[in-house]
């Protein structure tokens, strides 16, 4: 494994200046489109804006890298997590507040003006489940794929992804997390009080974290170039790239979500599957591609590590506050209501989640649960265009009901895997993990 001063020094500055440069130019054009108040069809609007986004949260992610060098651990954890998954925030929330406001001003419907179809509340739950379902059918399985790939070309064929004990600490409030969430697709609503619980779990999380010992973190591209710049100039580098990417998200995250809307109706296509996938993956993009290169680099332990910490933030903080918004926005205290159409989307999701916590239960992941977890991702889609829209639901949770009879059968074949990771993740002190390494 390369060490940090390694890293910075094999930065490659052209290209990397490139990089950035590229990442800014993009948002641009949805910012320029922004602040004139012009209009285009809305499928150009959609795309002008996602890429403004994808632009932004590509800044925001070197940013939060290389801040990690100047900033305390525990103060690292709890805005880098933040910041890590602001777009998909800004998306979501900006469905959250327009079905509370819709349901101030209309009174029991969730529906905004100029949202026909799915609900702003159905919105709102589906970009959380699109990114959420993302990070692990396509994110931990691509680590696997692209760590094959590339072991096999230097003659060692790497069949197995392992994490570093010290990561049993994500997967334990991941684990918690995702037993919590399979109450949700049993409720009309998603309250205060699972907020409360959710948040809860993520200030836990954040707590045991800040107890981890410092240790330098892996910088890639543009990360590792900025590194090399002097300390004052490398902070203001950082302060300017992350109050450029928030003006851009802040002014452009409603309009692409309307614009993605608007082009479901205007293309008749449905909406709620243009926000559920298409808006996570112009926020997930850099997470991915980071993740992406790391595993390419044959740091295998970075890279899921990374998917992973990403997974426990969306599944806790993510969540627990999108009915918050909406309560606020209502001007009340009712919860995030949770229309039938998306109860479903609920439940896959939380059982993907049980199977990946069952797979990463023993700290690895093979390309066989990697191919098993990538399949089942792609096979609501491939499923789901040959039976008729009336029976989409059934598909779901027959994949629900697949991904659980997985997991369990994993569980049952490492039993006593999962009391271990918890007490590790749990209690036992970071000097006993990582002295172990």
């Amino acid at each position: 494994m390369t060490t940090l001063d390694e890293e910075i020094r094999g930065a490659r500055p052209a290209r990397q200046r490139t990089s950035l440069l590229l990442a800014a130019a993009v948002t641009i054009p949805g910012l320029a489109l922004r602040l004139l108040g012009a209009h285009l069809p809305h499928p150009a609007e959609a795309a002008l804006f996602g890429l403004a986004i994808v632009g932004a949260a590509f800044l925001l992610s070197w940013a939060a890298e290389v801040a990690q060098l100047d900033i305390s651990a525990g103060l690292a954890i709890a805005v880098l997590a933040l910041i890590a998954v602001l777009p998909e925030y800004a998306v979501g929330f900006v469905f959250a507040r327009e079905g509370g406001n819709a349901v101030q001003a209309f009174g029991s419907s969730c529906h905004a003006p100029g949202v026909s179809g799915s609900s702003a509340c159905s919105l709102a739950l589906a970009n959380m489940t699109g990114a959420n379902r993302l990070l692990i059918g396509v994110g931990w399985s691509m680590v696997v794929f692209v760590a094959w790939h590339r072991s096999r070309k230097r003659g060692m064929a790497i069949r197995e992804v392992r994490l570093d004990r010290r990561h049993a600490v994500e997967l334990s409030f991941l684990a918690l997390a995702t037993i919590y969430s399979l109450t949700l697709p049993l409720r009309s609503q998603i309250g205060l009080i699972d907020a409360f619980v959710l948040v809860a779990i993520f200030a836990a999380y954040s707590v045991r974290l800040s107890r981890a010992p410092a240790e330098d973190p892996h910088l890639v591209g543009p990360a590792a170039y900025i590194a090399t710049f002097t300390r004052a100039r490398r902070r203001s580098v950082i302060a300017a790239m992350f109050v450029a990417a928030a003006v851009v998200i802040l002014l452009c995250a409603e309009q692409f979500a309307d614009a993605l809307v608007a082009t479901g109706r205007q293309l008749d296509v449905s909406e709620f599957l243009l926000v559920q996938w298409l808006a996570p993956l112009a926020s997930e993009a850099p997470e991915l591609l980071v993740a992406g290169l790391y595993a390419w680099r044959l740091n295998t332990d970075a890279a899921l590590g990374t998917l992973v910490s990403s997974k426990v933030n969306q599944w806790t903080l993510l969540v627990g506050t999108l009915p918050i918004v909406f309560a606020v926005s209502l001007g009340g205290f009712h919860g995030l209501p949770i229309d039938p159409q998306v109860r479903e989307e609920l439940l896959l999701t939380s059982a993907q989640s049980i199977l990946g916590v069952a797979v990463l239960a023993t700290l690895s992941i093979s390309t066989g649960e990697a191919a098993a977890l990538f399949g089942l991702f792609w096979a609501q889609f491939a499923i789901g265009a040959m039976v008729p829209q009336s029976a989409h639901g059934v598909v779901l949770v027959g994949l629900s009901i697949a991904y659980l009879l997985l997991g369990a059968g994993i569980l049952v074949r490492d039993r006593g895997r999962l009391p271990g990771l918890l007490r590790d993740g749990l209690r036992t002190p970071y000097a006993e993990l990582t002295s172990s390494e």
